[in-house]
C-alpha cells in the first residue's frame, strides 16, 4: 500500500494494492502489519457503514471527549470526503483538506482523533463505510456547520446536471460555527 499525506501532514491517503482480472477484484483494505509499518493505528473497535443518495452532506462531526480516529472508504459510488484541524493548538487549527473516494480508486482516508470529519455524495448512491479507533459516544458526539465561512471548505456543489443542493440532517442544518462550537485544547 502507498500513504500519502494531504495538505494537513497528519490526514492521510492510503492507496490499497488491488489486484484485478477479468472476474473482478481483491484488495486489502486492512493489514496490522503495514498500518502499523506506516504509523497508521492497528487497534480498531467499531465498524460502520453508510448509504445515501447524491447530494446527501454528512457532517462535520466528531466526539469530543471520546475523540475517534477513523479510516474510511466508499465501497460504492463517490465522494468528496473532508477532514477539519479542531486542534486549537495546532497551526492547522480551522483549516481543512480533502479528497474524491471512489469505488474505482479504492483510496481510503484516515482522519486522526482532533478533527471534524463530513462527506458530500457524489453519485446517485454511495455506500460509504468507516472503522473508528473508539466507540461512538453519544454524550460526547458533536458537530461544527458544515458551510462555516471561517472554514471555507470547497465542497464540489457543481453537478454534472447542475448545481447540488445539499441535504443534510436537522442536526447538520443547526450545528454551531466553529468559533462557538467546543473543540479539543
Amino acid at each position: 500500500m502507498i500513504v500519502e499525506s494531504l495538505d494537513i501532514p497528519e490526514v492521510k491517503r492510503i492507496l490499497p494494492r488491488v489486484h484485478g482480472d477479468s472476474r473482478g477484484f481483491f484488495l486489502e483494505t486492512f493489514n496490522a502489519r503495514e498500518f502499523a509499518a506506516a504509523g497508521l493505528p492497528t487497534e480498531w473497535v467499531q465498524d460502520n457503514h453508510s448509504r445515501s443518495g447524491r447530494g446527501v452532506l454528512r457532517g462535520l462531526h466528531y466526539q469530543l471527549h471520546e475523540p475517534q480516529g477513523k479510516l474510511v472508504r466508499v465501497a460504492r459510488g463517490r465522494v468528496f470526503d473532508v477532514a477539519v484541524d479542531i486542534r486549537r493548538s495546532s497551526p492547522t487549527f480551522g483549516c481543512w483538506t480533502g479528497a474524491l473516494l471512489t469505488d474505482e480508486g479504492q483510496e481510503m482516508l484516515y482522519i486522526p482523533p482532533g478533527f471534524a470529519h463530513g462527506f458530500l455524495v457524489l453519485s446517485d448512491e454511495a455506500d460509504f463505510l468507516y472503522k473508528c479507533t473508539t466507540l461512538w459516544d453519544r454524550a460526547s458526539d458533536r458537530s461544527i456547520r458544515w458551510n462555516d465561512p471561517a472554514i471555507g471548505v470547497a465542497w464540489p456543489l457543481e453537478g454534472p446536471d447542475g448545481p447540488l443542493t445539499p441535504l443534510l440532517s436537522p442536526r447538520d442544518m443547526e450545528s454551531p460555527l466553529l468559533a462557538d462550537a467546543e473543540v479539543f485544547a
